[in-house]
């Protein structure tokens, strides 16, 4: 018992003492991601902490039905797997503006929304100042018609870090 004991500590202790992950002050990118038709955001990271930072996307959605423009702000906290490989979850929201152009399809009109976003994902920091993850972040819809469902949106992003 004192074996499993002294072998559970250690490894504990390993896990809470183990080296803290590089989080670049700033990072600066694209995100490309699928989300009820085709998107591409301007990226903005900003650290907080050692182990947090805030992250703003700036982009535009097309879809056959709907064009829409959004901004996502999104807090995370970011953990290490190995040198390199990050790991990192948040919550945050998304507020924006939609129309329906397509006067065959709906009835052409358009308005504003609000979302509620959550963000899980994977990052490697490569030796130069360049970073690239996929994420994943379910959207659910407070306000409007555009979000009144839950979204999904699966995305790859490339930022330059300084």
């Amino acid at each position: 018992m004192k074996k499993v004991f002294l072998g559970l500590s250690l490894f504990l202790g390993m896990i809470f003492t183990s080296q803290s992950q590089e989080i670049s002050k700033h990072a600066l990118g694209i995100r490309l991601g699928d989300n009820d038709g085709f998107g591409g955001e301007i990226s903005y990271q900003h650290q907080l902490s050692e182990i947090n930072r805030l992250e703003l996307d700036l982009g535009y959605r097309d879809h056959d039905r709907y064009d829409a423009f959004k901004l996502s702000g999104i807090y995370q906290w970011v953990w290490n797997i190995d040198e390199g490989f990050n790991w990192y979850v948040g919550f945050g929201a998304g507020i924006g503006f939609w129309s329906n152009g397509n006067k065959y399809i709906g009835n052409g009109d358009d308005g504003v929304f609000v979302n509620a976003d959550g963000n899980i994902g994977i990052e490697y920091n490569f030796e130069i100042p360049l970073l690239i993850s996929l994420d994943f972040r379910p959207e659910i819809g407070v306000i409007g018609d555009y979000g009144k469902d839950t979204d999904l949106d699966l995305a790859i992003s490339l930022r330059y870090q300084f």
